[in-house]
């Protein structure tokens, strides 16, 4: 089994910053595998933000590019999502995925003011 963990989703003002986190346990190879971010809004497919491959190669969709960052710290076994000059666009159900095969219970991010 593997268990996807997220943290760090909260209230935040457009144009603030939001750090989420995605802690991996479980049976898992942390070190060999790839991570990605999605996030999801009610009546909508859930969509890639971010992923990262296990050699740390990075991908990003456009309506992230320059504001977003993701990141892993092997040691920890836990991915990061550097969220800056969030939108309320941003606003949505942010899920942890590894493999393209397991989720975490996901992370609520609201940008308002």
């Amino acid at each position: 089994q593997v268990q996807l963990v997220e943290s760090g989703g909260g209230l935040v003002q457009p144009g603030g910053s939001l750090r989420l986190s995605c802690a991996a346990s479980g049976t898992i190879f942390f070190s060999i595998s790839d991570m990605g971010w999605y996030r999801q809004t009610p009546g909508k497919q859930r969509e890639l933000v971010a992923s990262i491959t296990s050699g740390g190669s990075t991908n990003y969709a456009d309506f992230v590019k320059g504001r977003f960052t993701i990141s892993r710290t092997y040691s920890r076994d836990t991915v990061y999502l550097q969220m800056n000059s969030v939108e309320p666009e941003d606003t949505a159900v942010y899920y942890c995925n590894v493999n393209g095969r397991f989720w975490g219970r996901g992370t609520q991010v609201t940008v308002s003011s």
